[in-house]
């Protein structure tokens, strides 16, 4: 059985699948397409990614793939916490620009489903985090894109500092929302 609510942000939904404990620990399904799919979510996942992040503070994002090749995501801690942040890019929704923050980790189990549209990221809470996530598309290289994780306009309350994060050379480099041009 899985609990699936609708986060702020219509589309975007928290995934909560239920474990079953025992001596042993627990069980839990991560994933089946047929609890999703009666939850609303169709799509197809065709890749699952890992990243590890060995530092507190570790952002990654905002990233997000334009079309065709946009992806809808399904993620979830394996091992860790982090921060989970969606930020609506579709130009015709009333919540463009606005984003939904929640926090994931490996002991509460929960998933975020983004849909296509929005671009992601995560800021590391503890050490050695993994986050691990489905895609409905591959990794198009020329396709990707991404928003400055830090950009003053979207709000986000980050846990740690702009100064204290540890960020790729890329992502750092990153346009502001209000210098991309629409891909959605």
């Amino acid at each position: 059985m899985v609990r699936v609510t609708q986060l702020d942000i219509q589309d975007i939904l928290l995934v909560a699948p239920s474990r079953y404990p025992d001596t042993r620990g627990y069980f839990t399904e991560l994933y089946s397409a047929k609890a999703l799919e009666e939850a609303g979510i169709r799509d197809v996942f065709v890749q699952d990614n890992l990243s590890l992040s060995t530092k507190v503070g570790t952002v990654r994002g905002l990233h997000f793939q334009a079309p065709p090749h946009s992806q809808a995501k399904l993620v979830r801690v394996s091992r860790g916490r982090v921060l989970d942040v969606a930020l609506d890019l579709r130009t015709s929704s009333p919540s463009y620009g606005r984003h939904v923050a929640v926090e994931l980790s490996a002991d509460n189990g929960h998933q975020v489903y983004i849909p296509s549209g929005f671009a992601h990221g995560f800021c590391t809470l503890e050490p050695d985090t993994e986050v691990v996530y489905k895609v409905s598309d591959y990794y198009a290289p020329s396709a990707e894109g991404g928003i400055l994780w830090s950009d003053p306009d979207l709000d986000i309350r980050w846990p740690v500092r702009r100064e204290n994060a540890t960020v790729s050379d890329k992502d750092a480099v990153l346009p502001l929302l209000k210098d991309l041009a629409s891909v959605f």
